[in-house]
C-alpha cells in the first residue's frame, strides 16, 4: 500500500504530561541530594550546584572566577593531571556561571562514576588557583570581552539589563575589562572559601543510577565539612527606565541590534502561565506576529523574537531583533503597531489553538531524555515551586482564553513602561 502524501497525518492534542518525580536523599553532611532515575542508556550526569552567582559576590567577577578555576589545578594535581583523569574515562566536565548560581557539570558512562566522584570532590574542596592559570584565564576573559564589545547584540543586551535594574544590581552587571584587571586573587579564594569549598550546596544525579551509584555519592560528597549558611542580601531594581530610549552610537555599523522590554516577574508568579501564551503569540516563536510582519511581509530583518526571562528572583521581558540602521525606527513603530493589536483585538480562535497546540507539543518534546527532565526538576527544586508546577503546565497553556491575553498585553506591555536600546544606531 503507498502512502499518499497529499494527506496529513492525524494528530492529537496534548493534554497533560507527568514528570517523573525525583528522589531526594540527604548525605551524611546535610548536602540534598535529588536522583531522576530514567533512561536507557548506562549514561550519568551529575551537577553540583551553588548558590554562588553575581548575587552573592563582594567583587565583580569573583564568583566567575572562582568556578572557571577548579580545573586549573589543586593541592595535589596540575591542570594537565586533571583534564588527563577526566579523558581516560572519556568523561565530560563544565563549570557554569550564572547570576543567581554557580556549578559543577560531569557526564560520564555509569560505570565510571566511582572515579568520576573523588576527582569533583578534589576539584571542591582542595582548588590551589595557581597563579599562571589565573592569568591566563584573566587574559582570554579580557579578550573575549574585547571581541563581544564589537557586536551590537552584545552591547544592546547589557545595556539593556544595565538600564533596566541598574549598573550595580547583579542581574544588572556585565564583565568590564577594569574590573577583570584589577580583581585580586584574595577577592576570588574569599568566594571560594566560603561558597564553594565551605558553602552548602546541591547535587542532581540524573540517568541510570543504581544503590549503589547513591552510596560512592555519600562517600565521597557526603564526608566534606560544610557550613551550611549562605549570605543573602536582598538587592532591589535601581534602574529608571520606563518609556527611555538609549542609543549605543556605532557609526562604523550598517545595522542596529533592537532590545525592548520591561521588568515583568519570575515563575511564582499568578499570570506567568497567561503571559507565556501571550508572549508566544507575540514573537515567541516561528509563526509569531512579529516574525509575520517584521520578518515575513515587511522584510526587515532576518529574525525578531520576544522572551520572559525568569531568574531566581526577578524576571523580564524584552524583545530584540536586528535591522538594517535605517530601518530601526519602522521596526520600532512596527513592534508597538503589534503590540496594539493585541490589546485592542481578541485573538482569533485558530491562532490560539495553534499556539496552545505547539507549545504543549514542545514542552512535551523537551522531556526526551533524564537530563532534559533534570532541567526541568532542577527549576522545580532550586526555585522553590510546587512539585506539580510542570504537570499543570498544560492544564494551564489549554485554560488561557483570547480575553486573557488581551489582558495581559493591556497590563504588562504598554509601551510607556518599557526601555528601548539600540545598539548601532538610528
Amino acid at each position: 500500500m503507498s502512502l499518499d502524501r497529499t494527506i496529513a497525518p492525524d494528530f492529537k492534542i496534548i493534554r497533560s504530561v507527568n514528570l517523573p518525580e525525583p528522589k531526594t536523599y540527604t548525605l551524611d553532611n546535610g548536602i540534598p541530594l535529588h536522583v531522576i532515575n530514567i533512561g536507557e542508556q548506562p549514561v550519568i550526569r551529575l551537577e553540583c550546584i551553588f548558590e554562588a552567582g553575581n548575587w552573592f559576590e563582594s567583587n565583580i567577577g569573583a564568583s566567575y572566577f572562582a568556578i572557571k578555576m577548579l580545573p586549573e589545578g589543586t593541592n595535589w594535581q596540575t591542570s594537565q593531571e586533571i583534564s588527563e583523569a577526566f579523558d581516560m574515562i572519556g568523561a565530560f566536565t563544565e563549570m557554569t556561571h550564572t547570576s543567581d548560581r554557580i556549578g559543577i557539570v560531569v557526564y560520564c558512562l555509569s560505570r565510571f562514576l566511582p572515579e568520576v566522584l573523588p576527582q569533583i570532590s578534589q576539584l571542591i574542596q582542595d582548588a590551589a588557583f595557581p597563579e599562571k592559570e589565573l592569568e591566563e584565564l584573566r587574559n582570554i576573559t579580557i579578550q573575549n570581552l574585547r571581541v563581544s564589545k564589537e557586536k551590537n547584540a552584545y552591547l544592546a543586551t547589557t545595556e539593556f539589563r544595565a538600564k533596566l535594574f541598574g549598573a550595580d544590581h547583579p542581574y544588572g552587571q556585565s564583565q568590564d575589562e577594569t574590573n577583570l584587571a584589577t580583581l585580586s586573587p584574595e577577592a576570588i579564594l574569599a568566594h571560594y572559601n566560603q561558597y564553594i569549598k565551605g558553602g552548602k550546596f546541591t547535587v542532581v544525579l540524573a540517568g541510570q543510577i543504581s544503590d549503589a551509584d547513591i552510596d560512592v555519592v555519600n562517600e565521597t560528597l557526603g564526608k566534606s565539612t560544610v557550613q551550611g549558611t549562605t549570605n543573602w542580601t536582598h538587592y532591589a531594581p535601581s534602574g529608571t527606565y520606563q518609556g527611555a530610549e538609549m542609543v549605543v552610537e556605532r557609526p562604523e555599523s550598517v545595522q542596529s541590534s533592537i532590545r525592548m522590554g520591561r521588568i515583568l516577574f519570575n515563575r511564582h508568579h499568578q499570570d506567568y502561565f497567561k503571559m507565556l501564551v501571550t508572549n508566544e503569540i507575540l514573537g515567541g516563536y516561528f509563526g509569531s506576529r512579529l516574525m509575520k510582519n517584521i520578518r515575513e511581509e515587511k522584510g526587515l530583518t532576518y529574525g525578531i523574537s520576544s522572551h520572559l526571562v525568569t531568574l531566581r528572583n526577578e524576571g523580564y521581558f524584552m524583545i530584540g531583533t536586528d535591522v538594517k540602521k535605517e530601518f530601526t525606527q519602522q521596526t520600532i513603530d512596527e513592534i508597538k503597531k503589534e503590540i496594539n493589536k493585541l490589546q485592542t483585538e481578541l485573538v482569533g480562535e485558530d491562532e490560539l489553538t495553534t499556539v496552545k497546540n505547539f507549545m504543549a507539543g514542545e514542552f512535551a518534546g523537551s522531556l526526551n531524555t533524564a537530563f532534559e527532565v533534570a532541567d526541568r526538576q532542577k527549576i522545580l527544586l532550586l526555585d522553590g515551586l510546587p512539585s506539580d508546577f510542570f504537570n499543570h503546565y498544560i492544564d494551564q497553556i489549554h485554560a488561557t482564553t483570547s480575553e486573557d491575553i488581551r489582558l495581559m498585553a493591556n497590563t504588562y506591555l504598554q509601551p510607556d513602561d518599557m526601555l528601548t536600546v539600540i545598539a548601532g544606531g538610528k
